[in-house]
C-alpha cells in the first residue's frame, strides 16, 4: 500500500515532535511542515529533510493526513481549513475553545468524509492501556495534574490546558449522564485561570474531584479509581500503579492483596499518531474520535461555568481560601 503523506501544522514545542514522530512511523512518510514562523517551520523542515511553509493552503496541497499542534486558540480554524480540503486531521487537545466550534469540525468532518481524531495522549500511555482492564464502574474518582509555571497554553484556562487530560479520561469510563458539577479557580500569574478544583457528579452514582494548577512546585500526574473491592492508583509520569484488593482468607476478616505494576517507556505521542494513521488507512473509527473530544470539552465548559458562578459568590481571596485550602503535594 502506498504510505499516506502527513504533514504538521504549529511545529513549535509540542509540534516539533508530531513531525519527528511521522518521520520515522510506518505507512506514513512526513511530507512538510507549517508554522507562523518562517524561521521555526524552516528549522523543524531542515531536520527532516523536507518543506517548509507558512501557508497552511501550501502544506495541504501535500498530504493525507495532518497534525494541528498550533496554540490552541487556533486549532478551531487551522483544523476547519484542514477539514475544508478534504484531509483528516488529528488535532491537539482540546479540540477548540468553545462547543460551538467543536460541534462544527465534528460536523464538518462527517459531511466531508473525513477522520477526526483528538490528542489526548494520556489515553494511550502505557501504563493506562496496562491498567483500564483493572477499572470498572469506579464509584469515586481522584485526580491531581500539577505542573509548574510556563508560558505555553496560558493563552486558555488551565481546565483547557491540563484538566482537560482527566476530564477525557474520567469520560472513557461511560460514568453516564453530569448530575452536578461544582468548581472553583483562580488566576494566578497569567489573566487566565492557573488552579481549579471541580467536583462533578454523575447520574450513576460515580463522583470526580480533579485539581488541575499550572502555578505548582512539585509536578504531579495522578489519578485514583476507588470502586467496589478494588482500589487503583496510576502515576503517569513513573507509570507505575498499584491495585489494591480486597480478599477473602481463612479468618473472619477480608485481607487485603496488593499488587504493583510498572508499565515500559513507550511514548504516548508515538503510540497515538500510529493508532491515527491506521485508523486513516484503514478507514476505522479513531480511539479518540472528534465526538470524544467534543464530549471532553462540553464538561469542560461546564467546570468553567461553574467556577464563574463559584467566583460570584466569593472574592478572589475567599475563592482561593474556600477551593484550596491546602495544596496537594
Amino acid at each position: 500500500m502506498k504510505p499516506l503523506r502527513a504533514g504538521v501544522i504549529g511545529v513549535g514545542h509540542l509540534g516539533q515532535h508530531h513531525a519527528r514522530h511521522y518521520a520515522t512511523l510506518p505507512g506514513v512518510i512526513l511530507a512538510g511542515v507549517c508554522d507562523a514562523s518562517a524561521e521555526r517551520a524552516k528549522l523543524i523542515a531542515d531536520r527532516h529533510g523536507v518543506q517548509a511553509s507558512t501557508n497552511p493552503a501550501d502544506l495541504l496541497a501535500q498530504v493525507d493526513l495532518v497534525s494541528v499542534a498550533a496554540p490552541t486558540s487556533a486549532h478551531f480554524s487551522a483544523a476547519r481549513a484542514c477539514l475544508d480540503a478534504g484531509k483528516h486531521v488529528l488535532v491537539e487537545k482540546p479540540i477548540a475553545v468553545t462547543s460551538a466550534e467543536a460541534r462544527e469540525l465534528v460536523e464538518l468532518a462527517a459531511r466531508r468524509g473525513c477522520l477526526l481524531q483528538v490528542g489526548h495522549s494520556e489515553r494511550f500511555n502505557p501504563i493506562m492501556q496496562r491498567m483500564r482492564p483493572h477499572i470498572e464502574r469506579p464509584a469515586f474518582i481522584e485526580g491531581h495534574r500539577l505542573s509548574a509555571f510556563g508560558e505555553r497554553g496560558t493563552d486558555v484556562d488551565v481546565v483547557l490546558d491540563l484538566m482537560i487530560h482527566d476530564l477525557d479520561l474520567v469520560l472513557s469510563f461511560n460514568p453516564g449522564p453530569v448530575e452536578e458539577v461544582r468548581a472553583a479557580g483562580v488566576p494566578v500569574l497569567s489573566p487566565n485561570i492557573d488552579i481549579a478544583n471541580a467536583r462533578i457528579a454523575f447520574a450513576s452514582g460515580c463522583v470526580a474531584n480533579l485539581t488541575a494548577s499550572r502555578v505548582s512546585t512539585n509536578k504531579m500526574r495522578r489519578l485514583r479509581f476507588f470502586q467496589r473491592d478494588r482500589y487503583v492508583s496510576i502515576d503517569f509520569q513513573t507509570r507505575q500503579a498499584l491495585v489494591s484488593r480486597r480478599v477473602q482468607g481463612s479468618g473472619p476478616r477480608p485481607t487485603i492483596d496488593v499488587e504493583t505494576f510498572q508499565a515500559g517507556d513507550e511514548e504516548p505521542l508515538r503510540l497515538e499518531l500510529d493508532a491515527f494513521v491506521q485508523a486513516v488507512a484503514a478507514g476505522s473509527r479513531p480511539v479518540v474520535s472528534g465526538e470524544d473530544g467534543e464530549a471532553a470539552l462540553n464538561l469542560a465548559a461546564l467546570v468553567l461555568d461553574a467556577i464563574g458562578q463559584f467566583t460570584q459568590r466569593h472574592s478572589v481571596g475567599d475563592a482561593t481560601a474556600a477551593a484550596f485550602g491546602h495544596e496537594p503535594v
